[in-house]
């Protein structure tokens, strides 16, 4: 009787072992130094989602390389429709693999799946988990040991380029890639309370296997970066540190040592979270360190986004009531900063762990070299910066008008969940109406473009003829900072600093000087003004009254022959 109980105890332990390893990663069935490739991944969540109900795996748009996005929703209510989820829960989206060579979330994310829906870990009861598996899938694909030249495994990974070699983090404002187009429908669907973007990193050597960057307080706006700069960013590095993870600031430092300080990354619109924070998104970017063996870098990246869940899901009435106040700060006449800076007048100092830093000759070359010496350790505090100050600020308008004939940029506007609506008939409205007034351009191509920067503006209040089509655009919309972001050239990721204004920037018309020669003096004679302010300008400038090229063309273009479109920028604000 005994050996049979004993023989029924046996083949019942091997059943559930049998059960359990049908749930192993990729990554937990090799040697802890391998990942999951993209067609690995999605099968395993689609072999998730075909034994437990709370889990759905759908397809969610095109990318470049031809295969689709996918979302794996999680919701222990078995519920998957957003807009019934929205009302009652908080929603976490975490994407994965944008830069395709840092995997550590892919396989993290994995494992936080099944462990939720086995209950090894507690479900949220009040938060909804989509995840992108892999949102880079041509970079994926694009599978290699190489590229990532510093980082200590796995020993296969993806490439940072997608399909087209476009780095993914560096497109959400402008949309160039199909990715990007998808991800934005992904993240209106689900209108995400709290994001996560797993990354690896790339800089100085340090203790820590985890780093973060959270979305910019200050930047984030008062009800909301408060809130995540005081309660939710101490109480995830809290709960860590309780799983004997620690954790910093991601180390912004590539010229200097972390011990001579560093300052808070400031992500502008064009990265994943700079862009998730116009929709009042809270943001995280996990950057685990590229030296620190890869069983590790994802055992944190998993420990991470629990403690994130969790804090999420104790606290969610609270983030969802105060993202609507953060939407509620931006009110026309009120003023919005376009232009930050490092507040150097508040820097402070953090508790760092680290490793001594000195300098020898270099193996490789003539020169020396920094090097990390392992065998010191050290924990002191270092300057650090977190506060940004406002450097240029705007006066938040109640409408823009952009003619009709500017559908790239209305389009990517509908596209982003922006209501507009067309003007019904012609007519004229007074407008204020920018004009360029100076811009740089980089020398030298950046994701697809040249990228205009230290833009500058003067405005003057005109009245306008529009033409009914052309579009009437409120700023009293979700999507306000959005608006103000992408419209306002100043802004460092503007529409017009990513070139989607260009042709405006060039003259279309011009004059042949020997048949203007007769005109330009007919000009300074029937206009007493013109010829003052011109005679005044050769007295001031000595360089300018030697040039007849440069006074022929300053007459032209303050004639009514020059063309009105030349460097007149075609968004026009009402007050």
């Amino acid at each position: 009787m005994k050996s049979i109980f004993t023989l029924l105890l046996l083949f019942s332990l091997s059943v559930l072992s049998q059960k359990n390893n049908k749930y192993d990663t990729f990554f937990e069935k090799g040697n802890g130094n391998q990942s999951a490739t993209y067609e690995e991944t999605i099968k395993y969540y689609k072999l998730l989602a075909n034994d437990f109900p709370t889990i759905k795996v759908q397809e969610a748009g095109m990318t470049d390389s031809g295969f689709p996005l996918h979302i794996v929703v999680f919701n222990p209510d078995k519920e998957f429709d957003f807009k019934k989820i929205t009302t009652t829960k908080a929603v976490i989206l975490i994407n994965n693999g944008i830069h395709a060579g840092e995997p550590d979330g892919i396989d993290a994310s994995m494992q936080l799946y099944r462990d939720l829906a086995l209950g090894k870990i507690k479900a949220p009861k009040n938060t909804v988990l989509v995840c992108i598996p892999v949102y880079n899938i041509g970079g994926a694909l694009n599978r290699n040991s190489t590229s990532r030249a510093n980082q200590n495994g796995p020993e296969e990974y993806g490439f940072r380029g997608n399909a087209r070699n476009y780095d993914l983090n560096r497109d959400f404002i402008k949309s160039d890639t199909k990715n990007t187009k998808s991800f934005v429908e992904i993240f209106h669907l689900t209108n995400p309370d709290v994001f996560i973007d797993n990354h690896v990193s790339n800089g100085s050597d340090y203790q820590y296997k985890l780093t973060y960057i959270m979305t910019q307080h200050n930047k984030l706006g008062t009800a909301l970066g408060n809130f995540l700069n005081e309660e939710m960013m101490p109480a995830i590095v809290n709960d860590l540190q309780k799983k004997k993870i620690e954790s910093t600031p991601y180390v912004n430092t590539f010229s200097d040592t972390p011990d001579k300080g560093f300052g808070q990354f400031f992500e502008s619109p064009r990265f994943a979270t700079g862009y998730t924070s116009l929709f009042n998104t809270i943001g995280f970017v996990v950057e685990t360190h590229m030296l620190k063996n890869y069983s590790d870098r994802v055992k944190v990246t998993y420990e991470y986004m629990r403690s994130a869940i969790d804090f999420t899901d104790t606290n969610y009435q609270k983030i969802k009531l105060l993202r609507v106040q953060n939407e509620a700060q931006y009110l026309p006449n009120k003023k919005y900063t376009i232009k930050w800076e490092l507040d150097t007048t508040k820097k402070t100092t953090i508790p760092f762990l680290g490793f001594e830093a000195s300098y020898k000759k270099s193996e490789a070359t003539t020169g020396n070299r920094l090097f990390y010496d392992r065998t010191k350790p050290y924990k002191k505090e270092v300057p650090y910066i977190k506060e940004f100050k406002a450097v240029k600020e705007i006066e938040i308008p109640r409408y823009y008008i952009i003619p009709q004939g500017f559908w790239p940029v209305i389009d990517l506007l509908k596209h982003n969940g922006i209501s507009i609506k067309p003007i019904k008939k012609d007519t004229i409205i007074t407008v204020e109406r920018y004009r360029i007034a100076d811009f740089k351009t980089t020398p030298n191509a950046y994701e697809g473009h040249y990228l205009h920067r230290n833009t500058n503006v003067k405005s003057t209040i005109e009245k306008v003829s529009f033409r009914k089509g052309d579009f009437l655009i409120t700023t009293q919309q979700k999507g306000i900072k959005y608006l103000l972001e992408t419209l306002e050239p100043e802004g460092v990721d503007s529409f017009f600093n990513w070139n989607f204004f260009d042709t405006l920037l060039q003259q279309k018309e011009g004059y042949s000087d020997y048949v203007f020669e007769d005109t330009a003096a007919q000009l300074l004679k029937d206009n007493p003004n013109l010829k003052s302010e011109f005679e005044a300008l050769k007295a001031k400038d000595p360089a300018f009254n030697k040039n007849p090229e440069a006074q022929l063309d300053w007459i032209y273009k303050h004639s009514d022959y020059y063309e009105k479109a030349h460097l007149n920028y075609p968004v026009y604000r009402i007050l």
